[in-house]
């Protein structure tokens, strides 16, 4: 196993990197003690990277899915997820080093996390679910932006020809341009050089936040209190009763993809500085990215549910649950969509990095895909340039584009993605691995109340699946392309 992982490690690092140079006195202060350049992260920039993670275009949709679930379940369900999200959390953290938390050889990806503490055919499990979680969300996000894009031309449409129009307008356009900014920022080489932009995505995100709130509070002073119930929408009169019991399965996955970031959890903290230890302070960066975001969320969604009761609209800034002022309605999706720009980055890539990883390994005297030419582009300076990481990720975005295209369902997709992964990776492999890492004998009080938890997260993830599974089939069924969701 210590063998293995040494050869591994190795793969790690920096062609630049020569052994005469890590012995160096000079060279240890550019680079890491696994041969990669020197790490700068903080816990400022891990709390930026989870929290563009997290306050994304979830948050949109909470307020309807507390009209599904009700002033006791709703708030229940948000408190839960995210307590469960932080203890797990914390348990991951303690494992991107093996074998201890803090003098242990490091581990770059999730994959590599389960790889060193659980082994075997569980490695390509969570590759699988990882992976496929994070192309899930990328088309999720696309679907979204372009949302909010065209949301900014149905809004000055309503405010010039009056709410009564229809003010149809194509996701398509949108979604292109979106496709396009990301083909130019793919090129960002790797997520250390993501901060800037995460920092960006989160002041975005807790702007338009901020917006969605004032505007929920503003018409609840002014219309007064919609109707709302402690159990959320009521059969026979807002929805029948198998739509009330997958409306209920699918805001639960709602709610869980809202809380989604253990998917990248390794990779930020990948980019922290070894002292103090890295599991301490990404333990910290939690806390910060969690607290932070679960106030916005029961703020967001209960003040959202009391404006707009039981008709609460999928998306209330694109519902349309607001008309005016137009202006702040046009700012506030323009933020979603400048905040989605960056979240997207930071979910996508870690599969650029895994793909271009096992190519170079793979094929390691191919220029194409190993080979880096220096271009120099005007007011930006010397770039890097790789042909194979150029050509990939563009069809990567592209392809990307087009499955959202075909699927541009909001609610029923994202409910998806979180029923999808959330017992997986933010459950399931964080609470093994604990257990591996801690030896914890089997069938003692501890591993019994972890595997309780660790059950009882996929029933719920398997509920979640069903009701959006189920949501999709019926929005397929009556899509019309140019109907915006």
């Amino acid at each position: 196993m210590e063998a293995e992982l040494q050869k591994r490690r190795s793969m790690y690092i920096e062609p630049a990197t020569t052994r005469d140079e890590l012995e160096s006195g000079e060279a240890s202060k550019n680079f890491d003690e696994d041969g990669r350049a020197k790490r700068t992260g903080t816990m400022l920039t891990a709390s930026a990277h989870i929290v563009t993670a997290v306050i994304g275009s979830g948050v949109l949709s909470l307020a309807w899915a507390l009209a599904q679930l009700g002033w006791v379940a709703g708030p229940a369900v948000l408190l839960t997820f995210s307590f469960i999200t932080y203890f797990t959390s914390t348990l991951l953290a303690d494992t991107y080093r093996f074998p201890g938390p803090v003098h242990g050889t490091r581990n770059y990806t999730y994959m590599d996390v389960v790889r060193s503490h659980l082994g075997g055919y569980k490695v390509q499990l969570c590759g699988l679910a990882q992976y496929g979680n994070l192309v899930g969300v990328g088309i999720g996000y696309t679907i979204t932006a372009a949302i909010s894009m065209v949301a900014v031309l149905r809004s000055n449409c309503f405010h010039k020809h009056g709410h009564h129009v229809k003010c149809l307008k194509s996701n398509y356009p949108s979604m292109a341009i979106f496709a396009g900014i990301q083909i130019v920022l793919s090129q960002i080489p790797n997520f250390h050089e993501l901060s800037w932009l995460s920092i960006v995505a989160a002041i975005m995100s807790f702007t338009y936040s901020f917006i969605g709130l004032g505007l929920s509070i503003a018409k609840l002073i002014g219309d007064g209190h919609a109707k709302t119930s402690l159990t959320g929408t009521t059969v026979g009169v807002d929805v029948t009763g198998s739509e009330k019991l997958w409306r209920s399965f699918q805001a639960i996955g709602d709610i869980a993809f809202a809380y989604a970031y253990s998917t990248v959890l390794i990779e930020i903290q990948d980019t922290l500085k070894s002292a103090p230890p890295e599991n301490k302070v990404m333990k910290k960066a939690s806390l910060v990215g969690v607290v932070t975001t679960t106030v916005f969320y029961v703020l967001c969604g209960c003040i959202g549910y009391a404006a707009f009761g039981n008709d609460a609209p999928g998306n209330f800034l694109t519902g349309f649950g607001f008309y005016e002022p137009f202006w702040l309605i046009d700012f506030a999706n323009i933020c979603i969509a400048v905040h989605l720009v960056g979240a997207y980055q930071v979910f996508t890539q870690p599969i650029f990095g895994f793909v271009e990883s096992r190519s170079s390994q793979k094929w390691p005297e191919n220029k194409f895909i190993t080979a880096e030419h220096a271009v120099r582009i005007p007011l930006c300076g010397v770039l890097s340039v790789n042909l194979f990481r150029m050509v990939w990720r563009t069809i990567y975005v592209i392809v990307t584009t087009i499955i959202a295209m075909i699927f541009p369902f909001f609610n029923d997709f994202l409910g998806l993605i979180g029923a999808a992964s959330f017992y997986p990776l933010t459950v399931y492999f964080p609470i093994e691995m604990h257990i591996a890492q801690a030896k914890i004998p089997k069938f003692s009080f501890t591993w019994m109340w972890l595997k309780i938890i660790s059950w009882t997260c996929m029933i719920v993830s398997l509920i979640a699946a069903a009701g959006s599974i189920q949501g999709l089939a019926h929005d397929v069924r009556r899509f019309k392309p140019f109907k915006t969701q």
